[in-house]
């Protein structure tokens, strides 16, 4: 489905938005990965548009949003730019769908400004990330090519290193990869993505990640957990720790997909559905 460019001021920077219509409705913001793009969002958006304002955000340094001092892309910046993107759009109250890194975000804003989250989608992401899965991710996202001869080529690319990727049709894959790359100066593909984001601190205190248990503890919203069922960063037990701590969360697995789930399989359109109809 077609969805109309939009952009606003956050922080210093332009940034760009994916606008997917129905502005009578409640607004419900869409928050990809972490080298994803706004329009991941493309297929899980016409399911949910009939009741909701569905809108899917480039993060800073990502699509088609501005670049950012190096030293800022870190997720308490991104949930800045989340508050000034609500702010700027005159919205007290949202519902946030977050994928991986997005649901980071989405999980800090909930628990620093509980009473503007109504619902909240976390897809396969917690307050700890398995240790094995974040060295995979760390390891293809900061040793990945620079450019690349044409799409097939970044769609080879996504299947060698995206799990969930690997069985994708690929007329489906390509519309999937377009996005992600733009034309270089030297003839060839590039990626769209801020080449300072690629440089994750592996040591030091800058590697030190924050603990996520306190802002989710203080999560007032509605929650449901989305966990691929193969997943290598949202352990079992840790989706199962979330679901204690608050108990009226919702978690569902999506078989035979590891991370993170497309939000297109029928199982994961059932549940949100579902859950967001509540």
């Amino acid at each position: 489905m077609s969805a109309e460019s939009r952009y606003f001021d956050a922080n210093g920077l332009r940034l760009h938005y994916l606008d997917y219509g129905n502005p009578a409705m409640p607004p419900l913001v869409c928050i990809h990965g972490l080298s994803g793009n706004a329009h991941n969002f493309d297929g899980l958006a016409p399911h949910l548009r009939d009741a909701w304002h569905v809108m899917s955000v480039d993060v800073r340094g990502r699509g088609d949003s501005a670049w950012g001092p190096a030293g800022e892309y870190l997720p308490p910046t991104y949930v800045s730019d989340l508050a000034a993107m609500l702010d700027a759009l005159k919205i007290d109250r949202v519902t946030l769908i977050g994928t991986s890194m997005g649901g980071i975000i989405s999980m800090i804003f909930a628990g620093g400004y509980p009473a503007r989250v109504a619902r909240l989608v976390l897809n396969d992401i917690g307050p700890e990330v398995n240790p094995a899965g974040l060295k995979r991710i760390t390891d293809y996202f900061t040793a990945s090519p620079t450019d690349f001869a044409d799409l097939a080529a970044v769609a080879a690319y996504y299947r060698a290193n995206y799990p969930f990727m690997a069985r994708t049709p690929e007329p489906e894959l390509i519309e999937f990869v377009r996005w992600a790359v733009k034309p270089g100066d030297n003839g060839r593909l590039v990626w769209k993505i801020d080449p300072a984001v690629r440089n994750i601190p592996r040591t030091g205190t800058a590697a030190r990640p924050m603990d996520l248990w306190v802002p989710f503890a203080r999560i007032e919203a509605k929650v449901l957990i989305v966990r691929g069922g193969e997943s290598d960063i949202l352990a079992a037990d840790t989706a199962q720790r979330m679901c204690r701590v608050l108990p009226d969360t919702r978690l569902v697995e999506i078989a035979g997909v590891g991370h993170a789930p497309t939000l297109t399989e029928p199982a994961s359109i059932a549940a949100i559905s579902e859950f967001l109809a509540r």
